[in-house]
């Protein structure tokens, strides 16, 4: 076995890239800190003379902190209050129901075009994506990217969203409580886009979407007539990109649900 060394700089920072991705966002605290377990301290105000004597030590310094929990009703309300894109976005970035938005670096909104008849639905953001502030930038983006030019697409031709706009820790998947919390906005954003077709990527994607609990295997490939939000439209579920690097072999099943998508936007005259 090994002995224990000193890491040089180039471990260190790898080791620091694997904490972030986990979603480690405090680097040294003596007690574990629950953010969805704590208020936002109140401000307190100190008198003259205290504010004036000298301390002798330095106060504890107060972590950010995220609500106890979000109220759906809160975010139906405020979700149907935009009458834009643009007023959608400015809601979600003073909204701070979802204890997501505080472990996330940034709001990541959407990509492509708003015009487009064709929307790309996926679960949530991941580490570049965080970092960049938009969805489908990492290597399950590229692959996406290819995926769209196999097609004749690609991002000025479609509109890309995820159903939670912030990364969660670790990517892990989103919580019944934390979808239930950013449904709203998703389901406004879909109806102010109002796109004639619909892709969901991915398991969660498309048990959202299609308000089931059935498994990707099953449900790809066929097409259904749903409601999202008030806006009716036809969608296809299809195996999002990161399982896909996964699993190089069900690339033949997306290709497939693909094609199935070019053949329904042919039918339907969307270039």
């Amino acid at each position: 076995m090994s002995q224990d060394r000193p890491l040089n700089n180039a471990e260190l920072l790898s080791v620091l890239d694997w904490y972030r991705a986990a979603g480690v966002d405090l680097a040294v605290v003596d007690e574990p800190v629950d953010r969805f377990a704590q208020k936002p301290p109140a401000a307190v105000t100190m008198p003259p003379r205290a504010a004036a004597q000298p301390a002798s030590a330095p106060a504890a310094a107060i972590p950010s902190q995220g609500p106890i929990g979000g109220d759906p009703a809160e975010a139906r309300q405020l979700a149907a209050k935009a009458q834009s894109l643009d007023e959608l976005r400015g809601i979600l970035d003073a909204y701070d129901g979802c204890g997501l938005k505080f472990r996330a670096t940034q709001l990541v909104f959407a990509d492509g075009n708003p015009d487009a008849k064709v929307m790309l639905i996926g679960e949530a953001p991941g580490a570049e994506e965080d970092r960049q502030g938009k969805p489908f930038v990492g290597r399950s983006g590229q692959l996406l990217d290819r995926m769209l030019g196999a097609i004749g697409l690609d991002r000025t031709s479609v509109y890309i969203v995820n159903t939670v706009p912030w990364r969660p820790p670790g990517n892990r998947t989103p919580t019944p409580e934390e979808m239930e919390l950013c449904l709203p906005f998703l389901l406004r954003q879909v109806e102010l886009v109002a796109p004639r077709l619909v892709l969901t990527l991915g398991g969660p994607a498309m048990q959202t979407v299609f308000k089931t609990t059935a498994g990707i295997i099953k449900m790809r490939g066929q097409w259904q007539d749903i409601a999202i939000g008030a806006h009716q439209v036809a969608a296809l579920p299809t195996l999002h990109p990161a399982y896909l690097l996964r699993n190089p072999p069900a690339k033949q099943q997306a290709w497939r649900d693909l094609l199935s998508f070019r053949r329904r936007m042919d039918e339907m005259g969307i270039g």
